[in-house]
Formats: C-alpha cells, structure tokens, sequence
C-alpha cells in the first residue's frame, strides 16, 4: 500500500497514502486496535455539522477568510451528506474524551479542503485542521455537542416515527377487537373480564407515551456544551462563537438548541445523556411487556392460552413439523434488552466524569445512537410483521371467561364476598362453571343472573363501583 509521511508533534509517521485523514488519525488507528467498530455515520455526520457552521460563523466574526470559509464548508458538507465516511478508522474504544475522533474530523476536512483549493490530500495550508477547521473549538465541547445533535436527529427521524406507527396499528386493533370479551388476568392468574379492544388500548397508550418519553429526551439534550472548549472557561474561542454556530444548528435541524448557560457543567459531566439514556430504556420496558403478552396470549395454539393467533413468518423448529414460534416479538424482546444493558453501560459511562471533564464520551456516543436505532427499527417490524396480522380467537377468549372462577367476582356485591368465595371453591371442585354453581345454590332467579354475569358491563368502568384485589 503507498503511503505518505506526515509529522506532528509527536514525530514522523506514515500514512496511507489516499487518505484524507493524517497522522494524528493514523495514531489512533494504531493505538486503539480494539473492537473493529468506528462511532456511527450518524454520529460522524455530525461533527460534519458542527465543523460547518463553525465555519460560517468564524467567517462572520473575521476570524477566517472567505476561500478559507468555503472550502471548509464544501469539505464540512461532503462529511455530513456521508461521501467520506470511509475516512473515519478510529475505533469507539479510544480516548475518552473523543479526541482522536475530532482530530480525524478536522484532519479529513482540511485535506478535502486543500484538495478542493487545488492542493493534494495531506496538505495543511492554507487549511490547517487546528487552526482554521477547529478554530473555537475543542474535543470536551465538539464532541458532546455531536452526541446530542446526533441522538437528537435519531429520534426525530427513526424512533418517533417508528413509535407513531406502532401506535396507530396497536390502535386500530383496539378497535378491531373492542367486542371480544376476554378474561383478564393478574398475578399470572384469571381476573375480572376485560374487552380484548381495552387490552389493546392499553397497549397504544403506552407507546403514546413512549412518544412523549423519546420528546423528553430532545428536551433534555437541546442545551449544547459548544463554547465551552476545554475545561468550560471558553478559552480561544470568540464570545460569539457558541451562540452563532448554535443558532446556524438549530435552523438546520429544525430543532431548537441552546447554549449552555453553565459551561462548567457541561464539560464536566453527561448528566443529559444518562438521563435521556433512561427515557429510551423506559420504552424499551414498555415494549418487552407488550411483546411478552403477546407471546402468551398467543401461546399453545392448543395448549396454551391461545387467545391471540400471531402472524406465521417462518418455520419454528428443525425437528417438530408445523411448530411456528412468536419470533418477531422475540426479537423486539432482545432488542429490548439489548438497549437497557446499553443504558446501564451509558451510567456507568456517566461515572467516568472526574473533575472537568468526562472519559466516556464515545462509549456513550455509541450506545446511545445504537439504542435509538434499534428500538426504531425493531416496532416497526413489530407493528408490520407481527401487530398487524394478529387476529383473536374471540370463541376461545369467550369460553375461558365463562370458565373463570373470577366470575364470582360480581356476585360478592350481592350475596356477600364470604358466599360468593365458596361458590368459587365449589365451581372448581367440581369442574363446574360460577355461573352453573350459582344457579344451583345463590338463590337467585335466572334474570338476576343474567343482569350479574353481562360481561359488557363489567368491562364498563363505574357500571360495577369501584374496588380492588
């Protein structure tokens, strides 16, 4: 492989030599032979970002040039539409504080610069990749602010829409099924009835609020640590630096961002990141639950509860014939498990803040966007491969209800919880249903009982009062 010989501080070293990325890049790629996973395009899309408007702005303030500018600009700009990422060697388990990844940022561009000015790749003038590309700027405020813009996007443009469509597809089901009455079930045992459209409602909303929690993540990672530079004193960095570039991020994006008003906070600690992990973690619970009850409302067919039929999308085992497994909401369920031990890997991220600065900062980056990614992706498949299709076995959902010694559960209000137990005892004693016992030894006329056992109106809330287990 040709190389070319760059030196830094540090001395001579050789690179390759159609790389845009120098020697400070080649040092980490030699350094951190780790894992073989460099941090995500999107990620690296954003210090494209930053590095962008961070040009513009000290072009305002006369800090650089206009050929200058604009170069860094075009080079900025082929960076976040993904046309170099091949350019980004260095591995996620590096420095903490993402130096090494914001050098190779500064390192390609300046090279794609000098090259668009009609220099060579390699070539530090008349673009230098300290002076001009990261000019107010430092690794412990870039890369942050890269981390929240990056998990920002994420969110706005994987997750949200992905729980939105699982939202509604989880809805029209409700309404699908709002006629079918089923048995409810607490402490893995029959309860009260409940319509299967209620269950179902139940699920929606809590990707409703799923949607709410990823919005509060936003919320909570809109204040950038940019302008801070090194330690959160702003050093080499115009005053009006943060506050220009931020504002040319925010209108790009769409979003609004803001300065940190306490620069030394932001240096110093992930707090947002920890916090906003823990709003992805939530969704990630809210989804295995509804992922696990269908798996066992689907369970059996015959042997099981069986009172949902899930989608058949592949044979389930090598030796059975004819066996199908609830594999898709299997794999949602590992996604889910997937993203809360990332969460917990974020905290433990969060714990390396010593003083001034963070040493997590691209395991964070990492695991972050890699959660966001794959909760967005796995409910959609949920919703499409799985959701979609299911169907309910409303004659099963309907005789197990009849079969529930919960059923005694209404009679209580009318002949004493006491009688109604032991009419309960005797129905399963003898294989008998509530509604068979009661008829045998309540005392009570056929009307009456047909009025107690209306299972629509004990799926009414207030019809029934109030009460608990």
């Amino acid at each position: 492989m040709a190389t070319r010989i760059e030196k830094d501080s540090m001395g001579p070293l050789e690179v390759p030599a159609d790389a845009y990325y120098g020697v400070q890049t080649q040092r980490a790629v030699t350094n951190f032979p780790i894992s073989g996973w460099p941090l995500p395009p999107r990620f690296i899309h954003a210090m494209g970002r930053i590095k962008r408007a961070a040009a513009k702005t000290n072009l305002e303030l006369g800090l650089i040039d206009k050929k200058v500018s604009d170069a860094i600009v075009q080079a900025a700009t082929e960076v976040v539409e993904g046309k170099l990422d091949a350019q980004f060697p260095v591995d996620i388990f590096q420095t903490g504080s993402g130096t090494s990844t914001n050098m190779n940022t500064n390192e390609v561009i300046a090279s794609r610069a000098n090259e668009i000015l009609g220099g060579k790749r390699g070539d530090k003038s008349p673009v230098h990749p300290n002076d001009h590309v990261n000019l107010c700027q430092s690794s412990n405020d870039v890369f942050p602010t890269a981390i929240h813009i990056s998990v920002i996007g994420a969110i706005r443009e994987e997750l949200l829409p992905s729980l939105q469509h699982l939202e509604a597809t989880l809805a029209q089901k409700a309404r699908d099924f709002d006629g079918v009455m089923k048995i409810g079930r607490t402490h893995l045992q029959d309860a009260t009835p409940i319509r299967l459209g209620q269950e179902f409602s139940g699920y929606a909303t809590q990707i409703k609020y799923a949607q709410g929690r990823a919005e509060g993540a936003i919320e909570t990672l809109d204040v950038l640590p940019l302008g801070g530079t090194a330690v959160g004193t702003g050093l080499n960095a115009h005053p009006e630096f943060a506050r220009r570039t931020i504002a040319t991020l925010s209108k790009e994006l769409g979003v609004p961002l803001h300065e940190e008003s306490n620069h030394f906070e932001a240096a110093a600690a992930r707090d947002a990141c920890v916090e906003a992990s823990g709003q992805l973690k939530t969704i990630a619970v809210s989804l295995a639950k509804i992922a696990n009850d269908f798996r066992l409302l689907g369970s059996g067919p015959r042997c099981g509860i069986g009172e949902l039929r899930i989608p058949p999308v592949q044979p389930g085992s090598s030796i059975m014939p004819g066996k199908v497994n609830p594999v898709i909401a299997e794999s949602l369920i590992q996604v889910c498990l997937w993203v809360i031990g990332a969460d917990l890997a974020v905290t433990l991220g969060g714990l390396q803040s010593f003083f001034e600065l963070n040493v997590a900062m691209p395991l964070i980056a990492a695991q972050m966007l890699e959660s966001v990614h794959l909760l967005a992706t796995a409910s959609r498949n949920f919703a499409d491969a799985c959701v979609k299709g299911i169907e309910a076995d409303r004659e099963r959902c309907e005789s197990l209800v009849e079969q529930s010694l919960a059923m005694c559960t209404p009679l209580a209000p009318v002949i004493g919880y006491d009688k109604a137990a032991e009419i309960a005892k005797k129905a399963y004693k003898e294989g008998k249903t509530v509604r068979e016992v009661a008829r045998e030894v309540s005392g009570l006329s056929e009307q009456q009982l047909n009025k107690i056992f209306n299972l629509h109106a004990l799926t009414e809330p207030g019809i029934r009062g109030k009460g608990g287990e």
